[in-house]
């Protein structure tokens, strides 16, 4: 009986060399490090060190985080990966109106260059990679911690990180948008340049597929639509007058593993794939790290359970796995809790521990591209492509990324999957083990970490205090350059790390912005 994956693809019951009819090894595979990448974007991939292992954790206020993060630092993570709130990333203060419930409940609150000291007080900036989830306001923060390492006398071109950056995707699945389209790739744009001429080694976009998956965007989805950001960002900034070669080495990608380790191996082997041949055949790209598909991944939280939580366990270790056959660069494994509240400390050190496992005790890190040459995979694979460059051709009918989603074709496409998913689960075509099949008569007991209410008025307090303290005259002007900056073509950035180091907050350099910009309204707001 042929089965469907979760792309709609049909997968066989049994693969054989005539599914590869016609198929070209060296034209398709390569060898690992080579274009166009199907088997990796390094020759030794892990055989010479394994993945950076991230842990995604924040909450409450930046002390709280802070104390998080050393934990996660004694139990052996690589990288940090921080989660802010959901007023941060809309550019609101703890303190506004708009804010109120929300401080420091999905991530950590920072308002201003003071809660920035205090989230990475003694953590040594130039010893560990930093992550930061972050996307209208992800300049604000880039510059925030610049300016800390810049306090511990750490220079800006030994800062090494990534800030996800990827304000179209917030149109398409997310909604933590803050300007219209335009103005925010122009201010993308200015990351590019400033990080080209400040920072170097970090990376200025992580151009993120995970939150379209977990909207319930197919596998296909997926990476037709990141990719097709991608292409939409690289065109942004060539016309902004910047060498591809010189910025598309520092673009990441973020995509989800899910629990369908044969599907999930062939998307991400797709998604090289394509890249590889956009960045050279559209753009001219000549270095071959212009070429390459580097990118981080996260175990699919939405497809972790409130009910039975601990068998969240297996699942993670097993999207975990699909990362790492994959051929993921970083990757954070999601705790088994976290259906249900924030992860306590010992759920997040598991969901670490499940990664160290991956790494030394079994032997997919023995050798390079585990699966390659698969009947299987290899097909998935081509099938995978086909069915995303198919919607990628869709959207460049429309005129590219930025207009699709202005006509809600990417959207309206992700609900349908979204929308088939759930019949498949509520029918009981699609088992979902604990939910709609094996399930408890009563479900144990289990405490959550919360978060203290309190935390809004500390953070109302430190803002009041720190307004006091300021030199307001230094941050109005400040203020007045950015506005100007944002009206005509400099760089906004420059104007905006001096107003954030006067202790501007994250709030007032937003507003000025949207002053200049506006703000942006869906078209189905209406």
């Amino acid at each position: 009986m042929t089965r469907e994956s979760e792309s709609g693809l049909p997968i066989e019951p049994v693969y054989g060399p005539d599914a590869l009819d016609g198929w070209n090894a060296d034209d398709k595979l390569g060898e690992p490090g080579a274009y166009p990448f199907t088997r990796g974007v390094y020759p030794t991939m892990y055989t010479g060190r394994p993945w950076t292992m991230r842990q995604y954790a924040g909450f409450g206020t930046a002390s709280e985080s802070n104390a998080r993060y050393k934990q996660l630092i004694a139990n052996g993570t690589m990288g940090l990966s921080v989660a802010f709130d959901l007023p941060t990333q809309m550019g609101h203060d703890s303190d506004a109106p708009i804010a109120s419930g929300e401080v420091g409940k999905v991530g950590v609150a920072i308002d201003s260059i003071d809660d920035m000291r205090v989230l990475f007080g003694g953590i040594p900036l130039d010893k560990v990679s930093t992550s930061m989830t972050i996307n209208a306001p992800a300049a604000l923060l880039l510059l925030m911690y610049q300016l800390v390492g810049e306090e511990q006398g750490v220079p800006a071109d030994r800062l090494t990180g990534t800030i996800q950056n990827d304000v179209l995707k917030e149109y398409i699945a997310r909604g933590t948008y803050i300007f219209p389209p335009k103005p925010s790739l122009r201010l993308i744009a200015d990351i590019f340049k400033y990080c080209k001429a400040e920072i170097p080694k970090w990376n200025t976009i992580s151009i993120s597929g995970y939150h379209m998956a977990e909207a319930g965007a197919s596998p296909a989805q997926e990476i037709a639509f990141t990719l097709a950001d991608g292409i939409e960002y690289v065109r942004t900034a060539v016309a902004a007058g910047m060498d591809v070669d010189d910025f598309a080495p520092r673009l990441s990608f973020f995509f989800v593993a899910r629990t369908t380790i044969l599907e999930e191996v062939a998307k991400f082997r797709a998604a090289r794939r394509i890249w590889a041949r956009v960045m050279k055949e559209e753009f001219g790209a000549s270095s071959p790290k212009s070429l390459m598909l580097r990118f981080h991944t996260q175990t699919a939280g939405v497809q972790l359970t409130a009910q039975q939580p601990e068998v969240n366990l297996v699942r993670v270790a097993v999207q975990g796995l699909g990362a790492v056959l994959g051929g993921t660069q970083s990757l954070h494994t999601n705790s088994f809790d976290e259906a249900i509240a924030l992860p306590t400390d010992k759920s997040a050190r598991l969901a670490l521990r499940t990664q160290q496992v991956l790494a030394y005790e079994t032997d997919v890190t023995a050798t390079v591209d585990p699966f390659a040459g698969s009947y299987v995979v290899e097909k998935m694979t081509d099938d995978v492509e086909a069915a995303a460059l198919e919607l990628m051709g869709k959207v460049e009918d429309m005129g590219g990324a930025v207009n699709a989603i202005e006509r809600g074709f990417q959207k309206n496409e992700i609900e349908r999957s979204a929308y088939r998913i759930a019949l498949e689960t509520d029918s009981g075509e699609r088992v979902v083990v604990g939910v709609n099949r094996f399930q408890l008569d009563e479900e144990e007991p289990y405490e959550p970490l919360r978060v203290d209410p309190a935390i809004e008025a500390q953070q109302a307090a430190r803002l009041t205090k720190l307004r006091a303290e300021r030199d307001q005259d230094a941050v109005d002007e400040a203020l007045g350059r950015l506005k100007k900056a944002a009206e005509g073509t400099d760089n906004v950035l420059y104007p905006m790390k001096d107003a954030l180091a006067a202790r501007a907050t994250v709030g007032e350099v937003c507003n000025a912005l949207r002053e200049v910009w506006g703000t942006y309204v869906p078209t189905d707001a209406f």
